[in-house]
C-alpha cells in the first residue's frame, strides 16, 4: 500500500511517520523544508523568540529574588535570530532523520494531482516527476492573508513570514490584528525595544477567548507600554520609502517604520490539481471532507488548514493520524469538542472546549445553562514562592456537572491545560477530576480549587 502525502508540515510529517510505522510505503512531497509553516515560520521560531523574552524578564526581576546581576542587560538581537535559526534547523534535521529511519521517501518539489492515483512533482529546476499511488493525503497548509487595503509589499508592509528574519528589531511597528500571532510577536518585539501599536477591529484582543482573559492580557500590555487600539479597523495604508502611514476607520492617523499584517491565514490549494481528481470543495476555498478526513474521492484525504477545522498544528496532526487510521481500516474520529488552544504571551493563555462567551452568545433559550468555577494563582503557595501570581483558572461545566470547557491564564498555562483537555475529551464530571490528588505545592492546585469552586467548596478562595 502506497500513501503519498502532499505537504510536510505537522499534519503531513506526523501522518507520514504514523503510516510508515503501520507498514505502509510512504512518500512525502514538500516544496520547501519539512516542518511546514509551524516549524519554519510559525510556532517554533516565535517560541524561540519568546524564550529569549522570558530570559530577559527573569534577569530584570533577579534582584527581587535576592540575586544581584552586575552590569547592564543588553539585547543582542542578531544572536537571538541566530539561536532561533539553530533551533529550527535542528528540528528540521530531526524530521529528515526520522524519515530515513522509517523509510519515508521525501521528494522536494511542488506536488499536484494529475488524477486520483497519479501525483506530479515540479522541482525547482523545472523538471517534473510523475508517479502512481494508492492513496493521497493533502496537507498543503495555509498562507498569511493580506487584503488589498494593506498594500502588502514585503518591505514596509509585511507579514509574520518576513518579521522572523529581520536582522534587528524595528524601531516602531503597527501590528494589525490582536489575535494569537499579533499578541505573541507584539509582546516580544516590545521587549526588544520596538514601539508597538496593536490595532484590532474587534472590541478586544483575543476575541476567541473570554472577556476576562482578554482583559488580563490587555492589563499586561499596558504595563509593558504596548499601545492597543480596539474597535477600530484600517481604512488606508500608505507605504513610503522609510515608513508607513496608516489611517484608521475612525479617522485617526499613525505612522511607523513597518506595518505587520496578522489578520489571519487562508487555505493554500492553488495549483494542487484538485479539479483533475474531482475533489469537491467547501466554503471559503476549503476542501470538503467527512469525519474521517476523506474527500469526495474515496482514496484522497485532506487535513489541516485546507479543511474547515481550527488552524492549529496539533489539530492537523490528529487529523493526519485519523486519515491514516481510516486508510488502514480503523474508524477513529477527531474530538473537536475538546480542541486545546494556546497563546504563548506573558502570561500564557490556554483554553479548551466550549468557552463562556460562546455559551452566552448561544443563550439560555438554547439549553445552554452552565456553571463556572474560578481560582486566582495568587492564592497558591507555589505561585507566591515562584513570583508567578498573575492569572487564574476557570472551569466550565454543564448542568449535569460535566466539564465542557476551561481556560488558564498564567505561568505555564499551556503545559497545565492537558489535565482539563483530557477531562473534556472524556466527558468527565467535575467531581471525578476534583477527587484526584493534586501534588503540593504546584501551580496545578489552582485547577483543583477552581473545580471545587464550581460547588462553592474551594477552601482557599477568598
Amino acid at each position: 500500500m502506497k500513501i503519498t502525502i502532499i505537504g510536510g508540515g505537522p499534519g503531513g510529517y506526523e501522518a507520514a511517520l504514523y503510516a510508515a510505522k503501520k507498514g505502509a510505503e510512504v512518500v512525502v512531497v514538500e516544496k520547501d523544508r519539512v516542518g511546514g509553516t509551524c516549524l519554519n515560520r510559525g510556532c517554533i521560531p516565535t517560541k524561540a523568540f519568546l524564550a529569549s523574552y522570558d530570559v530577559l524578564e527573569t534577569v530584570e526581576k533577579a534582584e527581587s529574588f535576592g540575586i544581584q546581576v552586575d552590569g547592564e542587560t543588553k539585547v543582542d538581537y542578531p544572536a537571538i535570530v541566530a539561536r532561533k535559526n539553530k533551533v529550527v534547523d535542528s528540528l528540521v534535521k530531526g524530521i529528515q532523520f526520522l524519515f530515513k529511519k522509517n523509510n519515508v521517501t521525501l521528494i522536494n518539489g511542488f506536488g499536484s494531482l494529475v488524477d486520483k492515483n497519479t501525483v506530479k512533482v515540479t522541482k525547482d529546476d523545472g523538471s517534473e516527476e510523475t508517479f502512481s499511488t494508492d492513496y493521497v493525503i493533502l496537507a498543503t497548509g495555509s498562507v498569511p492573508i493580506s487584503p488589498a487595503v494593506f498594500k502588502y509589499d514585503g518591505k514596509r508592509v509585511i507579514t509574520s513570514d518576513e518579521i522572523l528574519d529581520f536582522e534587528e528589531a524595528p524601531k516602531s511597528l503597527i501590528l494589525v490584528g490582536g489575535g494569537v500571532i499579533g499578541c505573541e510577536i507584539g509582546q516580544f518585539l516590545a521587549a526588544m525595544g520596538t514601539e508597538v501599536t496593536v490595532v484590532e477591529a474587534l472590541p478586544r484582543l483575543l476575541a476567541t477567548m473570554d472577556e476576562d482573559v482578554s482583559k488580563q492580557l490587555q492589563r499586561q500590555f499596558k504595563k509593558e507600554k504596548i499601545k492597543v487600539v480596539c474597535g477600530d479597523g484600517i481604512a488606508e495604508v500608505n507605504p513610503a520609502e522609510d515608513h508607513v502611514d496608516v489611517t484608521l476607520q475612525s479617522g485617526k492617523t499613525m505612522s511607523a517604520d513597518y506595518v505587520l499584517v496578522a489578520v489571519g491565514r487562508a487555505p493554500f490549494t492553488k495549483g494542487a490539481g484538485l479539479e483533475n481528481a474531482g475533489v469537491e470543495m467547501a466554503e471559503r476555498g476549503r476542501v470538503a471532507v467527512n469525519e474521517y478526513m476523506q474527500t469526495s474521492v474515496e482514496n484522497i484525504y485532506a487535513i489541516g488548514d485546507i479543511i474547515n477545522t481550527p488552524f492549529l498544528a496539533h489539530v492537523a496532526t490528529k487529523e493526519g493520524w485519523t486519515a491514516v487510521d481510516h486508510i488502514m481500516g480503523e474508524k477513529k474520529k477527531v474530538p473537536y469538542h475538546a480542541v486545546p488552544s494556546c497563546v504563548f504571551t506573558t502570561p500564557e493563555i490556554a483554553s479548551v472546549g466550549t468557552l463562556e462567551y460562546q455559551l452566552q452568545k448561544e443563550g439560555k433559550e438554547a439549553g445552554k445553562d452552565y456553571r463556572t468555577g474560578t481560582f486566582d494563582f495568587k492564592g497558591l503557595g507555589k505561585a507566591q514562592a515562584s513570583g508567578h501570581i498573575t492569572g487564574f483558572v476557570k472551569v466550565i461545566a454543564d448542568m449535569d456537572d460535566t466539564l465542557i470547557g476551561a481556560e488558564i491564564v498564567g505561568d505555564r498555562a499551556a503545559d497545565m491545560l492537558q489535565v482539563l483537555t483530557t477531562a473534556v475529551t472524556l466527558g468527565l464530571k467535575v467531581e471525578q477530576v476534583a477527587d484526584s490528588i493534586f501534588p503540593h505545592p504546584t501551580m496545578c492546585e489552582a485547577i483543583m480549587e477552581a473545580l471545587h469552586d464550581v460547588h462553592g467548596m474551594s477552601g482557599l478562595k477568598v
